[in-house]
């Protein structure tokens, strides 16, 4: 039996290997590739155009299952009466609100106390809001309210003042001497 020799490859040819049997399909789409770069490359990143690895590509979600299942079709006529599917859609509307509370339920209420508000707290304290002004007040040209203007009349040991205009008096406690101040009986 008379065996024939291979031919010697050309240079730029680079073997890939042996076709497989019933695989010259693949070998005859790639054989035109296999010349065009060098074989580390080949095994390194495949062929552009045939199935290969392309990191770039983003994923498709799809398998042979899902591309060839057809979905099951209803008969087209309708198999529950309308009261039944809003009965039925009412139901799971609630029971899903019910099982949402029950898993996930809400957060209770948050008391904010600052250290002042614990410190100065008193039982039975009623705070009495500063009565309304009944008249318009120009803030440009009328003297400004103050916690001065509002109680000085309650202060003990200051000078009338007749008009909120008026400048401000002294204090005539400091301007007597201490000897005159207290009582003769003290000293």
């Amino acid at each position: 039996m008379n065996v024939p020799e291979e031919e010697p490859l050309e240079n730029n040819e680079i073997s890939v290997g042996r076709c497989l049997m019933d695989n010259w399909v693949e070998e005859r789409a790639t054989a035109l590739l296999d010349n065009s770069m060098p074989r580390t490359r080949i095994h390194k990143n495949g062929h552009r155009g045939i199935l290969t690895l392309d990191m770039t590509a983003k994923v498709q979600g799809l398998s042979t299952i899902k591309s060839s299942y057809t979905p099951p079709k209803g008969p087209g006529i309708r198999e529950k009466g309308l009261r039944g599917e809003l009965l039925e859609k009412y139901l799971f509307e609630k029971i899903s609100a019910e099982v949402q509370a029950e898993f996930n339920p809400k957060p209770p209420a948050t008391e904010f106390c600052s250290t002042t508000q614990a410190d100065y707290t008193m039982e039975g304290f009623r705070c009495v809001s500063p009565t309304i002004l009944s008249q318009e007040y120009d803030y440009k040209t009328d003297q400004a309210i103050t916690l001065w203007n509002e109680n000085y009349h309650l202060l003990q040991g200051v000078t009338a003042v007749t008009t909120k205009d008026a400048p401000f008096r002294k204090n005539t406690s400091f301007s007597k001497p201490i000897s005159e101040q207290l009582d003769n009986t003290m000293l």
